[in-house]
């Protein structure tokens, strides 16, 4: 199976479209109902940087395999 690259890149900047994609990303990486719901929950703890920050560090994290 080809090893997918998860980005932020060329997406709909909306907010709850780049979490769904986020969301989607962790499941197809096998994370639990608990991981997703913490990151979704860090994410939205501040503003749209920071929304921006914790989904992009959670993709790298799946890019990377951990």
């Amino acid at each position: 199976m080809e090893k997918k690259n998860y980005s932020l890149v060329g997406q709909d900047g909306n907010a709850y479209v780049l979490m769904a994609s986020v969301k989607k990303a962790m499941k197809e990486c096998g994370r639990t109902n608990e991981q997703i719901a913490e990151v979704m929950t860090n994410a939205m703890s501040g503003d749209y940087n920071n929304l921006i920050m914790v989904l992009d560090a959670e993709l790298q994290k799946l890019n990377e395999g951990d």
